[in-house]
């Protein structure tokens, strides 16, 4: 039996439609209340805090337990949080309490959180800077991704910052996603406007004390990250060069020819761009089906073009994922990150002149202690034109 084209393609529809809600309900399960972030008094002695800065283009919630919501400002926001993680936290995970506050021994907590304008953010950045040694003065500047609430956005930076165990200042950049599976669209266009708030606060950090400023985006993140990159340069006013370190870029949610655009318009950035992949994501999957089948960079199939463009590709294909939408793997490898750092770090350093590598010195004594303490790590580091590191 046979049937008109016009039923087949409306039948592959349906099943793309359904497909997409499929992974995507599967991305996003156990979502945390709006009120999530109810400060906690609760004795908190075991537990580790951390200071985290924020800066949003979100508008501010002023409800019990929300701080910043899904509406959009037309103005940059700040704020100052101190978030606990219990003593038995599970690497790569966020212990979410049931119940707001929760239980510091048991769950992430917010101990406190403070509104704060553009010069109090930078006074409090230099005073957290202040604290590391000269010279060691790091910030570490996390961008998330679609589908994320704010108290979502909170605790994975600070899971991040307490996984790396690094000793940089945690800034989180969070832009106004509506944190709903249906709100693709809305994030895609929160995630546009929020291209000048990212500009405004990276060139206020690269004003502060630190020696360098390192950037991870995740997943949408990575549209803001890139676009903001690509004005800047338009702009005519660059970062300062030497404060920009590691620029990470996770399960990146671009078309990749959108990417190379971008690219081409930044003029090869001189410290590559690592770009963090997993051909098994299946978020990522769903929005190249939304994208009408245009691979995105984060699953691109084709890993050696990417470093031929001027990136470090880190495949984390075989890495085992916590999420059944093997979309947030690079959480699960934060512990490694001073590893993972220096052995990156030496595979930049091993690029000669013209762009390429060189096998010798990446084989060399300087990264193989490193490769020493990532090997159990199902990973593939690929510098152009050579692979620097094979696990599998």
């Amino acid at each position: 039996m046979r049937f008109p084209a016009a039923d087949v393609a409306k039948t592959a529809g349906l099943r793309a439609t359904l497909l997409v809600l499929a992974l995507l309900l599967a991305a996003c399960a156990g979502r945390p209340p709006v009120d999530a972030l109810k400060v906690s008094t609760a004795p908190a002695a075991n537990a580790r805090a951390h200071t985290i800065l924020v800066a949003t283009t979100r508008a501010k919630d002023e409800r019990p337990g929300a701080l910043f919501g899904r509406e959009r400002s037309d103005q940059l926001h700040f704020a100052a949080t101190t978030v606990t993680v219990p003593p038995m936290h599970e690497p790569g995970e966020i212990e979410w309490p049931s119940t707001p506050p929760g239980d510091p021994d048991k769950h992430f907590t917010l101990r406190s959180a403070a509104y704060l304008d553009q010069d109090a953010f930078r006074a409090t950045l230099d005073r957290e800077l202040a604290k590391l040694p000269d010279g060691e003065r790091e910030v570490l500047v996390f961008i998330h991704g679609y589908n994320t609430r704010f108290p979502e956005a909170l605790y994975r930076m600070a899971q991040l910052r307490h996984d790396t165990g690094l000793p940089h200042v945690a800034v989180l950049f969070t832009w106004p996603s509506g944190g709903d599976i249906t709100d693709y669209l809305y994030d895609n266009n929160s995630a546009t406007i929020a291209r000048d708030g990212l500009e405004q606060t990276l060139r206020t950090i690269a004003r502060s004390r630190a020696d360098t400023v390192n950037i991870l985006a995740h997943s949408m993140g990575n549209w803001v990250l890139t676009e903001t990159m690509r004005q800047i340069e338009i702009s005519g006013r660059p970062l300062p060069e030497a404060k920009i370190g590691l620029v990470a870029m996770a399960a990146p949610d671009l078309d990749v020819d959108v990417f190379k655009a971008q690219l081409r318009r930044v003029n090869r950035p001189s410290k590559p761009y690592v770009i963090l992949v997993s051909r098994d994501d299946r978020a990522l999957l769903a929005s190249s089906i939304l994208a009408g089948g245009k691979q995105r960079v984060g699953a691109y199939d084709s890993e050696e073009e990417l470093a031929e463009l001027g990136a470090i590709v880190v495949d984390l294909t075989d890495v085992e994922s916590h999420d059944s939408a093997n979309h947030g793997k690079f959480t699960q490898i934060a512990q490694a990150a001073p590893e993972l750092r220096a052995l990156l770090r030496s595979s930049q350093l091993a690029r000669r002149p013209d762009g390429e590598a060189s096998s010798a010195q990446i084989a060399g004594h300087q990264v193989t202690s490193t490769v020493k303490a990532v090997a159990a790590l199902p990973i593939r580091i690929i510098a152009a034109p050579i692979t620097v590191l094979s696990a599998r």
